[in-house]
């Protein structure tokens, strides 16, 4: 069985991309893609997780969690989401290092599943934007307690995503930035699905319509249907104009009000963001899905 796993992180689609992959849940069962609900699968694949440091893995924990997990007959890909798959948030900077847990949990998962095709998928987003959002979302700790021993200036995606795939020999890993999802929507549903790029899908322009105004976004419609794309890339390109015209800006404007932050400070993480998705992207057996 084929088994694609998005594992978040915290702060990029607040399961947004596991909505959007429920409404076509129909659809794809009829093509053998099961996407159940969340509460069939979090809590068990994380106490089994959990449990597998202190007690060996029973010889049927495979199957048994399949028969929890799925009702569906014939399933020949399985398709799960957890944004708190590597850790909750109070947990993704413990001990000075940053998503330490990602390649023990992403290497107990393919343990866990060793007779199927592993495939994760992880979105990254520019810690600049990333690291307020994500302080948002702790509680009770100070800066410097979240920080845990951090530089903020030191933060590498292409670190944790190089340590899974040294951690994880078989599985395949697929990366996208989260500042580009609202372009990539629509690739990110058929990509976790594995279904053919020109099998119609339900949910392509979810996020796009979280950002666009209501009457930018009629407009794109519009345009799309009188005037067919004849390639994907021409269609994010026509997505990405009326984008820039109608954003709604209170909905992409973000807050980067962090102790000690400077405008100076965040562009240079900006700059290291960019130079490390460059990294990404070339690394040996990571797929970087872009606009």
């Amino acid at each position: 069985m084929q088994i694609a796993c998005h594992i978040g992180p915290h702060c990029t689609d607040d399961d947004a991309l596991l909505r959007s992959l429920l409404k076509n849940k129909e659809a794809l069962v009829q093509q053998g893609v099961a996407v159940p609900g969340p509460g069939r699968y979090r809590r068990i694949v994380r106490e089994t997780l959990q449990s597998m440091h202190r007690n060996p893995l029973a010889e049927d924990a495979r199957d048994v969690m399949l028969d929890a997990i799925l009702h569906e007959d014939h399933v020949d890909r399985l398709v799960m989401s957890n944004s708190n798959f590597i850790c909750v948030p109070n947990r993704a900077l413990e001990d000075g290092q940053f998503y330490r847990q990602a390649p023990l949990k992403c290497a107990r998962f393919e343990e866990l599943f060793a007779e199927d095709e592993i495939e994760f998928f992880i979105a990254v987003r520019n810690p600049a934007t990333f690291l307020p959002a994500l302080f948002d979302k702790v509680a009770k700790k100070t800066y410097d307690q979240f920080l845990s021993g951090n530089d903020p200036m030191t933060i590498r995606w292409s670190s944790v995503i190089a340590e899974m795939r040294a951690a994880c020999k078989h599985a395949q890993i697929t990366v996208w930035a989260n500042e580009d999802t609202p372009l990539i929507w629509g690739q990110l549903i058929r990509e976790l699905s594995g279904i053919d790029p020109l099998t119609p899908i339900s949910g392509g322009f979810d996020l796009l319509t979280e950002i666009m105004s209501k009457p930018g976004m009629r407009r794109l419609r519009a345009y799309l249907k009188a005037n067919p794309p004849q390639t994907e890339l021409q269609k994010r390109r026509i997505m990405a104009a009326f984008l820039d015209k109608y954003a709604m800006e209170d909905a992409i404007e973000e807050e980067l009000d962090l102790p000690g932050w400077t405008e100076d400070m965040v562009e240079f993480m900006t700059e290291q963001y960019e130079d490390d998705l460059f990294t990404i992207e070339r690394m040996p057996g990571v797929t970087m899905i872009t606009p």
